[in-house]
């Protein structure tokens, strides 16, 4: 399902001074593809996903997923943010259903879609282990499966592995793109790291500082898989840097 922002403006009122924090964000992540969203802090990303989850409205313009306009239409997405969120009491099998349940689906049926994806994502062993015997990235993958369990076709990861050594991080960024490549979800992912998104990209969204605007899209030609030792990779990662410390910061 292909996921578009069409014009979007959003500001906060507090009881205090107005905060615009998006002003007229347009894109469009296609069918398929895997976008990835930067921008400086306070670029507006955080509100994005809460836009595209239908946490909030939109001042203006819409959020669109498949041709439906969402806004502020919750559930139309998957959504992964930087926080495992797992339920200390509850083990890993009993957590990656937690969507389905909530959503009102066959526990049964659920449970056993997630047994048949445990391997897919590495977790066979620890269907019966809680969450505080796994390792962080463990952790996350377990998340990314009851993200997949929703049966969304568009997934909106917010920062999934900004908490993670660079190594397990470098790890799950390979086997994410095995995931990705396997389904073909649409994937918006968002992230500080530009390394990461010359890595994961079909297309890297930057954003301007507040109030957000759309300032570049970048296609990312590299082939799969992407060596990010080579210069092609260096010469696109130093351009997207170049572009972000160009940008004015918020105030």
């Amino acid at each position: 399902m292909s996921l578009e922002l069409h014009d979007v403006y959003k500001t906060f009122r507090d009881n205090g001074p107005e905060t615009p924090a998006l002003a007229g964000v347009s894109f469009d992540v296609p069918t398929g593809d895997f976008a990835v969203l930067i921008g400086p802090s306070g670029s507006g990303k955080s509100t994005i996903c809460n836009l595209i989850t239908g946490l909030i409205r939109p001042d203006r313009g819409h959020v669109v997923v498949d041709g439906a306009v969402i806004d502020g239409v919750p559930g139309q997405v998957g959504y992964m943010p930087q926080r495992d969120l797992l339920l200390p009491w509850r083990t890993v099998l009993e957590n990656v259903v937690l969507g389905p349940e909530i959503a009102g689906r066959s526990r049964a049926e659920a449970l056993d879609r997630a047994r048949e994806m445990l391997p897919i994502f590495g977790l066979e062993r620890f269907a019966n282990a809680y969450p505080a015997a796994l390792s962080g990235g463990m952790r996350q993958r377990a998340a990314l499966l009851r993200t997949f369990l929703l049966q969304r076709q568009t997934l909106v990861l917010d920062e999934p592995f900004g908490a993670l050594d660079a190594l397990t991080r470098r790890e799950l960024q390979d086997w994410l793109l095995d995931v990705w490549a396997r389904f073909r979800p649409t994937i918006l992912f968002i992230t500080h790291d530009v390394r990461e998104a010359v890595l994961l990209a079909d297309r890297v969204i930057v954003l301007t500082a507040r109030p957000g605007r759309v300032h570049l899209q970048q296609t990312i030609a590299l082939p799969r898989p992407r060596d990010d030792s080579s210069e092609a990779f260096t010469r696109t990662q130093i351009d997207l840097l170049r572009t972000l410390e160009s940008l004015p910061r918020s105030v």
